[in-house]
């Protein structure tokens, strides 16, 4: 009989599931995604740039590997294919297409791809795909065609399909009007499947137009937040890395939920997290004899009798008063259900009574998904305008999911420019604590207080290393280092590739920057002989004859050494048992013997 609290999840392990972006979300389609790069294998694509830049074609199959390694680490389960077409050579599983050369067929991305993706790269790169596909005529129909048949092939469901195009031609057919027309039908026959086409256009020395042909081929944007049309191409790795990062990574909702504003009005709302933390894949079990994946069973028997239980033979259970409370499964999952998953109205409050400390979790963005319900838009639109402008949020409760326990959110109105110049809003909801918490009264502080020189002083240090921060400058040496690794072992390399680890602080940086303003702080605020890196002294050993401490001479300070050290703020160099001979000395009565006690009360006397 297992125990009822062992029916409750940990809060920590349901936070992270909340932030993980795979923790089972309300999505509208289920499957897996799939990718296929569609790349021009003619001459111009292998031209190398001005002052020793790549080719294109090499910047592309550099990206291209990018992306294979980054499936395998991400989402492992996805399909990829390279295919190339305005090729010599021909290569396609149904044998009908000529000029289209199916280098990697829909399949899971794995080691032994990025390998023969990596002998593509480089002068040696060019020279093999040379010999093995060559140059030649250009039918972009066929190419799409052939692509069509790969998704057609695949008897798994997909979820998400999208094809990107790889070239520096914008007429590939050089004007000719029969094979432009067969491309358009072709990638019009794609869009009614659910395949969305992208142009990843790389620069040519005359430019590149997209007008009079592209514009036709590719898909419209699928929402406002998606990366539309690019009409400048690619002249460097980096802009093409992002744009096919921002084109590949699918959008998707945490959860989706209606926000109910009163009785009977619902507001069809997806929660999308802004960034979430990176953490360590779990392991997988492997059989030692043929290193497949080990899938474990459990299974729980009668412990006097043996027999296989059936999961509803299986009670919960609950000491309580001394006594053992038996329930059952479904009494357990009705006490568990506090209400149905939604967010529901509870008021509005000023922006002034939203603290930071309120703040419990990180934040994540909602937005209206109008497919849900109709007018969620524009309502969404009006309540956020409204709240924008009346400077308030809105507090609500919340149920992410099913069985999942409520909690108070902040919906606090964003405001964000985009290119073309308009405002769009969007709620950022706070997690917030359930019970605010009062700030502690301010009562006998026993710490040592900073003088105002001292604190000047660490206001021009902190000036001297501001730097503006990016979440995204800073990587996990521990999670990169382990995918170096894996990468290594995978492609069978000799050894990993050196990660730098960029939360380590860079001293010799910082020293330059600062100079000597940190010993000028340290004479300020630590005495004449402290050593921060020198052992802690030794403790006085006994006398000999009376068993006492030994005692130490007294040791007196000047009038006008000790009034010089009161006016540069510096009484804290000086030990206890001087301090209090200065005490006694001008006769200043003190209630304590702590060093901060004595300074104060030195000051206050002598500062007069």
């Amino acid at each position: 009989m297992a125990e009822w609290n062992a029916y409750y999840r940990n809060e920590d392990d349901e936070e992270e599931q909340e932030e993980g972006e795979q923790s089972g979300g309300d999505y509208k389609i289920t499957g897996r995604d799939s990718l296929v790069f569609l790349v021009d294998a003619s001459k111009e694509m292998f031209i190398k740039g001005e002052d020793g830049q790549p080719s294109n074609f090499d910047m592309t199959m550099q990206v291209v590997r990018s992306v294979y390694a980054s499936k395998i680490i991400s989402s492992h389960r996805d399909l990829m294919a390279l295919v190339f077409y305005g090729t010599e050579q021909s290569k396609d599983p149904s044998k009908s297409f000529k000029h289209v050369y199916v280098y990697h067929d829909l399949d899971e991305p794995g080691a032994k791809r990025v390998q023969e993706v990596d002998a593509l790269r480089g002068g040696k790169g060019a020279q093999l795909a040379a010999e093995t596909m060559g140059s030649g005529e250009t039918s972009l129909g066929d190419a799409l065609w052939c692509c069509a048949n790969l998704y057609s092939d695949i008897k798994l469901r997909l979820s998400h399909k999208r094809l990107m195009i790889f070239t520096c031609r914008d007429k590939p057919h050089e004007g000719d009007s029969v094979k432009d027309r067969q491309a358009r039908t072709k990638s019009g026959d794609l869009k009614e499947t659910g395949v969305i086409i992208d142009l990843m256009h790389l620069m040519k020395p005359d430019g590149f137009d997209v007008a009079p042909f592209f514009r036709d081929i590719i898909s419209p944007p699928e929402d406002e937040s998606e990366l539309g049309l690019q009409l400048e191409p690619c002249d460097k790795l980096e802009d093409l890395q992002k744009r096919v990062r921002a084109k590949e990574q699918k959008k998707r909702a945490q959860a989706r939920l209606h926000l109910c504003l009163g009785e009977g009005i619902n507001v069809a709302v997806g929660i999308y997290a802004t960034a979430v933390t990176a953490r360590k894949p779990a392991p997988i079990r492997l059989y030692r004899e043929t290193n497949e994946p080990v899938r474990s069973k459990t299974r729980t028997f009668h412990t006097q009798t043996g027999s296989l239980l059936l999961p509803s033979e299986i009670k919960k259970s609950q000491v309580y008063g001394k006594k053992q409370i038996v329930m059952e499964k479904d009494e357990v999952d009705a006490i568990k259900k506090f209400e149905d998953p939604g967010m529901f109205l509870i008021g509005f409050k000023p922006m002034e009574r939203l603290k930071r400390h309120h703040h419990i979790r990180p934040a994540a963005f909602i937005y209206p998904e109008e497919d849900e319900v109709k007018g969620s838009a524009c309502l969404f639109s009006a309540l956020l305008t409204k709240c924008h402008e009346r400077n308030v949020f809105a507090l609500c409760r919340c149920v992410s999911r099913r069985n999942y326990p409520p909690r108070f959110v902040a919906l606090v109105p964003q405001k964000e420019e985009v290119d073309e110049g308009k405002l769009p809003l969007q709620f950022l909801p706070l997690y917030l604590a359930f019970l605010s918490l009062k700030e502690n009264s301010r009562g006998h502080c026993s710490c040592p207080t900073a003088s105002q020189r001292q604190v000047d002083k660490m206001k021009e240090i902190v000036s001297k290393l501001r730097f503006k921060y990016r979440s995204d400058a800073f990587e996990n040496p521990v999670i990169q280092q382990q995918y170096r690794n894996l990468e290594a072992l995978a492609l069978d390399m000799m050894a990993p590739e050196d990660t730098e680890d960029l939360i380590m602080p860079k001293v010799d940086q910082m020293d330059q920057r600062l100079g000597p303003l940190v010993q000028e702080f340290k004479d300020l605020v630590y005495p004449a002989d402290y050593n921060p890196e020198g052992k802690p002294a030794a403790k006085r050993k006994t006398a000999d004859t009376g068993g006492g401490a030994e005692k130490k001479p007294k040791v007196e300070v000047p009038e006008d050494e000790l009034r010089a050290h009161v006016q540069n703020g510096t009484l804290g160099k000086l030990t206890v048992p001087v301090l209090k001979e200065a005490c006694k000395k001008f006769g200043v009565h003190t209630t304590g013997t702590k060093k901060q006690e004595l300074i104060d009360a030195l000051v206050d006397q002598l500062g007069q």
